[in-house]
């Protein structure tokens, strides 16, 4: 097992260049879930070799629960450096199931909050608020938009509003956004992954919204009005794992040319390079933590009287 049990720690460093590369070349909607899967697949990659080393470290503590066995000489060999590594896998794994068991949490209880205080709202689709705060924001299976909006945009830009938050829904982009937030608690170098995901999704929304419209300066000119009028304006979004992105990139997105929606591009180009990178450091990473596993697995096995 060696070195390669921390591999996988250290991967996702390789994603930073990846999500540059694929938020800005690569059609919006398989940016977002070719991220997401790398962010998730190295997330759980990372997490099980800290569970592997966290088995390491707790056999060594005295009064632990598990066989003695497995503190020989044999089972420390294969990990590095395996009494730091495996005491400090400890506290660094409860700190990642806490931080994910907290944002789970608050991602339920904010949906259930939210679809409480819509109850008896007329409409069941998009629930249309008397509020003179200007917002509007996509709940699971419901459009939340308060009259002060609507009131500072021209039909057009409705229709577009509308229409965006509509590709929300259908698209499930809270299901990506959550999977990338939840990766980023498991292992920090994710972290560009969640900031990139939050634009790539929002910029799927925008060109859903621009092909039903059939105007891309009116969706322009929606996201950018109401941008203006929702500044400074706290919406309640979806336990804060929305997110609108950076305006101006987007505007800029919708003033040029539509994407391309074509396959995998080719791996001579900048998307390709992205793509394949990610696939690249992905598989790595999956093969690494396979490796341990099955290695320390067999280890233990053998360390375990019968």
């Amino acid at each position: 097992m060696g070195v390669f049990v921390f591999l996988p720690l250290v991967l996702p460093l390789t994603a930073w260049p990846v999500a540059r590369l694929a938020e800005g070349r690569l059609h919006p909607r398989t940016a977002t879930r070719l991220l997401t899967v790398v962010a998730v697949v190295m997330a759980l990659c990372s997490t099980l070799c800290l569970a592997l080393l966290m088995v390491v470290g707790t056999a060594q503590l005295p009064g632990n629960p598990l066989p003695d066995g497995w503190s020989d000489p044999e089972v420390r060999a294969a990990v590095p450096h395996d009494d730091v590594a495996g005491r400090a896998a400890i506290p660094a794994l409860g700190v990642v199931a806490v931080l994910c068991g907290r944002s789970l949490h608050r991602h339920r209880r904010v949906t259930r909050l939210a679809r409480r205080a819509l109850t008896g709202l007329p409409g069941r689709e998009v629930a249309v608020l008397p509020d003179r705060t200007p917002y509007a924001y996509a709940l699971p299976d419901r459009i939340v938009v308060t009259t002060a909006l609507l009131d500072g945009l021209a039909p057009g830009e409705r229709r577009a509003l509308f229409a965006h938050e509509r590709a929300h829904v259908t698209a499930r982009h809270h299901r990506y956004l959550l999977a990338v937030h939840l990766a980023a608690h498991a292992n920090p170098f994710l972290r560009p992954l969640r900031t990139a995901v939050a634009y790539t999704a929002e910029r799927w929304a925008d060109e859903t919204s621009a092909r039903s419209v059939g105007d891309r300066r009116t969706v322009a000119r929606a996201i950018g009005r109401a941008a203006l009028l929702s500044r400074g304006t706290p919406a309640p979004t979806l336990a804060a794992l929305a997110a609108t992105g950076p305006v101006p990139r987007r505007v800029a997105a919708l003033l040029g040319p539509a994407p391309s929606a074509r396959g995998w591009p080719s791996a001579f180009t900048g998307a390709g390079l992205a793509v394949w990178g990610a696939a690249a450091g992905t598989l790595v990473s999956a093969m690494s933590s396979a490796n341990s596993a099955v290695t320390l697995f067999l280890i233990l096995h053998a360390a375990t009287p019968l």
